[in-house]
């Protein structure tokens, strides 16, 4: 477990991207600066909201298949402020003992984390940058709760996107695949301008204002990502149509994702 006394401190008149993303969940962890810059992106683009939505409503869908397919373990990278609907609540929903570590970077998010999971001894929260796997793994949080020899679902969702080019995150998706047993999964969704490239620009600009700028990235290149994996259905989907659990008809929302099996 990271040790709280450590944690850097945080500036409050930067916006983060996790504090902004819990500030369109309708979370309370977020500062001026971030509702602000939040505020920014809604302007441009008026569906930022219903972005932020459809992105954890995969993730539950997600995580939902994953136990349904005898996953007990999950690692998830950049999972940003704790709001409600997390991956340790969906698995305990279901009756499941799973093991959850998340991984962040950002402070605040770790801290509120580790005050929502002191009572659960089955999820950690571990500050660390996801860059470095080999951090990630060799951390108590994740080194003492996840049994690596067993299947284990690796989530990334909207996490990627602040990864820049230049740390290649296709690569890094390799790397953190490459250390987990056959049967592991990798869930992933990605934002992307494919559908809407002014409005995303517009996005773009706001972000790289704050501590995270972000990268949109092309379908094509997300498909890379997920490369030596087996996608199971529907493929490489909006997020809004990855088993969609009720008709919403035409509604993409920017966002790439898909499930992919590790043989």
């Amino acid at each position: 477990m990271t040790d709280l006394s450590k944690l850097p401190a945080v500036d409050p008149e930067v916006p983060n991207a996790a504090r902004m993303y819990d500030y369109y969940l309708g979370g309370s962890h977020n500062f001026a600066a971030d509702r602000a810059a939040a505020e920014r992106v809604k302007a441009a683009i008026p569906y930022a909201v219903d972005v932020a939505r459809a992105n954890r409503f995969f993730l539950h869908r997600a995580v939902r298949f994953c136990i349904g397919e005898g996953l007990d373990q999950f690692l998830d990278l950049g999972s940003g402020i704790p709001t409600v609907g997390n991956v340790h609540e969906i698995a305990r929903n279901l009756g499941s003992r799973a093991r959850v570590a998340y991984i962040d970077n950002e402070p605040v998010t770790v801290a509120s984390a580790a005050a929502l999971l002191e009572d659960d001894p089955l999820a950690t929260i571990t500050m660390a940058d996801i860059r470095d796997p080999d951090a990630v793994f060799a951390a108590p949080g994740v080194r003492d709760l996840l049994d690596l020899s067993r299947p284990v679902a690796l989530l990334t969702v909207a996490a990627l996107p602040f990864i820049p080019d230049e740390d290649d995150p296709v690569g890094l998706a390799q790397r953190y695949r490459s250390r987990l047993a056959p049967g592991s999964i990798h869930v992933l969704s990605h934002g992307t301008a494919d559908h809407d490239p002014a409005e995303l620009r517009a996005l773009g600009d706001v972000y790289r204002n704050t501590a995270n700028p972000v990268t949109l990235r092309t379908r094509d290149v997300v498909a890379d990502m997920l490369r030596d994996t087996e996608l199971v259905e529907p493929g490489l989907v909006d997020a809004t149509e990855w088993r969609p659990e009720d008709t919403i008809g035409d509604q993409h929302r920017g966002i790439w994702a898909a499930v992919g099996c590790i043989r």
